[in-house]
């Protein structure tokens, strides 16, 4: 089972250029795990010197920020959309 999961322009250099990529499904952490496994150099990214997703990543299953859910527990089936989503500062 696999689920879809679309990558920001800032990290495409790690999928050769894709802008979306399809590992296996479970829950948000075994698909980032995958990720990392498929695509080396998404975990020094997306995670903090603790493990925790960065302050500055947001992570979408469906649409749903997974901070309103169940984090990376929170689960994703086939065919569920992931959205990797760097926030953005500035402005005026």
């Amino acid at each position: 089972m696999a689920a879809k999961v679309l990558i920001p322009t800032p990290l495409r250099a790690l999928t050769g250029g894709a802008s979306s990529v399809t590992v296996e499904a479970g829950t948000v952490g075994t698909v980032l795990t995958a990720l990392e496994t498929a695509h080396p150099g998404f975990h020094d990214r997306l995670f903090d010197d603790r493990g925790d997703l960065r302050r500055f990543v947001n992570i979408y299953v469906n649409g749903e920020d997974i901070r309103f859910l169940e984090g990376q527990d929170t689960p994703v089936a086939a065919r569920d959309e992931v959205s990797i989503v760097p926030a953005v500062a500035g402005g005026r």
